[in-house]
């Protein structure tokens, strides 16, 4: 989905992803491929490596970045004060770089990495120019980031703490729903007026969805994203032709979606909605 009205990501919700790979070519014609996603590099010629950002008709999706470290997806979550953010990151058991500016002058925003008490990464970025995604819950879109942990209530303490996160009642498949209260007012009032209208029929807390929460058996505990497609099986099949493995597909009672691996042994979700 997309807006006339930019999306504007209040503290404590998700609003970036970004994949971290080896060969970021690899990885771009894989996306490519995958999600019809386009790409411009945003690193100077003269700087070593590469940071990409994926779009999909003009709006951004995530980014695509080079590493040495092994391929994955990761999250990132709004704030208002990143210095602030990161201290108390800190505070509460996890760890926190120190926070740097990003772009020319700072221009685009500010941002740190950080790890929960229990060894999931995510990122911090206070917002200048560079808002976050812009594409998303639609084919080939960013859909949500799910906590992954052997023990979710544990989890999800840190982040209650840390952002104000309360568990909903809402189950999709093997997640629950993480609610910000006050997040549907947020898009009713900015990029999304007719949020209550569209989602009728759904529960009341829907609306303030920010992320979902999942019990895993084997840690250590990480953030897991979703993209949204138009036929899970047709993707699926893509996936495997492109290089890349399907681990598991399920049903959920508004969806359909497939756990896969990418070449570079990345792993993703791809979901289809049915309802």
């Amino acid at each position: 989905m997309t807006d006339a009205t930019p999306r504007r990501y209040p503290q404590g919700v998700p609003s970036w992803i970004e994949g971290r790979f080896p060969d970021p070519d690899a990885a771009a014609d894989f996306y490519g491929g995958l999600f019809g996603w386009r790409f411009e590099e945003r690193l100077p010629p003269s700087a070593p490596g590469s940071y990409r950002i994926a779009s999909v008709d003009g709006h951004d999706v995530g980014a695509i970045g080079s590493s040495d470290d092994p391929a994955a997806w990761g999250t990132t979550i709004a704030v208002d004060d990143v210095d602030v953010t990161a201290a108390r990151v800190v505070d509460l058991g996890g760890t926190a770089t120190a926070p740097m500016d990003a772009g020319p002058g700072g221009a685009a925003g500010r941002g740190a990495e950080c790890v929960d008490p229990r060894g999931a990464t995510f990122a911090l970025w206070q917002a200048r120019d560079r808002l976050g995604a812009q594409y998303i819950n639609a084919p080939g879109g960013w859909v949500l980031s799910d906590l992954r942990s052997t023990d979710p209530d544990a989890a999800l303490s840190f982040y209650a703490r840390l952002f104000g996160w309360e568990r909903s009642s809402v189950q999709e498949g093997p997640s629950a729903m993480l609610l910000l209260p006050g997040y549907g007012d947020h898009l009713a009032a900015t990029s999304d007026p007719q949020i209550r209208e569209r989602q009728a029929g759904a529960p009341a807390e829907f609306a303030d969805v920010v992320a979902a929460l999942a019990r895993v058996d084997e840690g250590p505990d990480d953030w897991y994203v979703t993209f949204g497609v138009e036929d899970r099986d047709d993707t699926a099949t893509r996936v495997t032709t492109l290089g890349g493995r399907v681990l598991a597909t399920w049903e959920g009672s508004a969806t359909r979606a497939a756990d896969v691996v990418d070449p570079q042994g990345a792993s993703f979700r791809v979901m289809q909605y049915t309802a």
